[in-house]
C-alpha cells in the first residue's frame, strides 16, 4: 500500500509540474511559439467559417479583410491545462486503491489538446459570427460579449469532455451532482483562484471578469443538474 501511495503521489506531482510548466511557457510565449495549437485551430476555423487567414510573425493569424486577428490569447492553453488537470485528478482521486499506469498522462494530454483545438474552433467561429451582428442587437459591449461567449463555450466543452469520459449512466443523482461540482471546482481553481494568487485582481476589469466567471458556470451547472433530475423523475414515473 505504501508503494501504491508513493506512485500516486509521484504521478500527481508530475501532473502538477506539467501543468505549471505549460502555464509558465504560455505566460511568455508569442504567437510564433504557439503555432503548435494556433495553426490547427486556424485551419479548422477557415474550413468551417469560410474566412481565410495569413500568419503574421509575432502577431498571429490575420483574416483576409484585416478585421480579425487570432492571437496568442486565443490559443486556449488555459483551457488545455484545465482539461488535463480535470481528467488527471479524476483518475488519481476516483479510486485510491487501484494502481494507474503512467500512460494516462500522455493520453490525457493528447485528449485535452484535441478538445482544446475543437473548443477554440467553435469559439472563434462564434466570435466571427458575433462580429457581424449589429451593435444594437446585444445589450453587452464587444469585450463583454466575447468574454461571455468564451466562458460558455470553454466550460461547456469541459463538462462535455468530463461526461463523455465518465461512466455516469447508472450514477444516482447525488453522485451526478458531485461529479458536476468536481468539474466546477477544477474550473474555478484555474480561472479564479490561480489568477487571485497571481494578483490578477490588480487589473481594472478583474471584478467584472470574476463575476461573470463565477456566475455563468454556476448557472450552467444548475441547469444541467436540474435537467438530469427532471429526466430521472420522468423515467421513474413512466415505469
Amino acid at each position: 500500500m505504501n508503494r501504491l501511495r508513493m506512485k500516486q503521489s509521484a504521478q500527481l506531482s508530475v501532473v502538477v509540474l506539467c501543468a505549471l510548466a505549460l502555464k509558465l511557457h504560455y505566460s511568455t510565449a508569442s504567437a510564433d511559439q504557439l503555432r503548435w495549437i494556433l495553426a490547427p485551430t486556424t485551419v479548422l476555423v477557415e474550413l468551417f467559417s469560410g474566412t481565410s487567414f495569413e500568419f503574421e510573425s509575432y502577431a498571429g493569424y490575420m483574416s483576409g479583410d484585416h478585421r480579425f486577428l487570432i492571437t496568442a490569447s486565443c490559443a486556449g492553453v488555459n483551457f488545455l491545462i484545465t482539461a488535463f488537470l480535470m481528467l488527471s485528478f479524476r483518475t488519481l482521486v476516483q479510486d485510491r486503491s487501484k494502481e494507474v499506469s503512467w500512460r494516462f498522462i500522455p493520453l490525457y494530454a493528447g485528449l485535452a489538446y484535441v478538445t482544446t483545438v475543437v473548443a477554440n474552433t467553435v469559439r472563434i467561429c462564434g466570435a466571427l459570427w458575433l462580429r457581424s451582428l449589429p451593435d444594437e442587437v446585444s445589450l453587452l459591449s464587444g469585450s463583454q460579449l466575447h468574454r461571455v461567449e468564451g466562458i460558455v463555450i470553454y466550460f461547456g466543452f469541459l463538462l462535455l469532455l468530463f461526461l463523455l469520459t465518465e461512466e455516469i449512466s447508472s450514477t444516482h443523482m447525488s453522485g451526478f451532482r458531485r461529479k458536476i461540482l468536481f468539474v466546477l471546482a477544477v474550473y474555478y481553481s484555474t480561472t479564479i483562484i490561480i489568477p487571485v494568487i497571481n494578483r490578477g485582481y490588480r487589473y481594472q476589469e478583474f471584478f467584472e471578469h470574476f463575476v461573470i466567471v463565477l456566475l455563468l458556470p454556476l448557472i450552467i451547472s444548475g441547469l444541467i443538474i436540474g435537467l438530469r433530475s427532471f429526466s430521472t423523475r420522468m423515467r421513474s414515473v413512466m415505469r
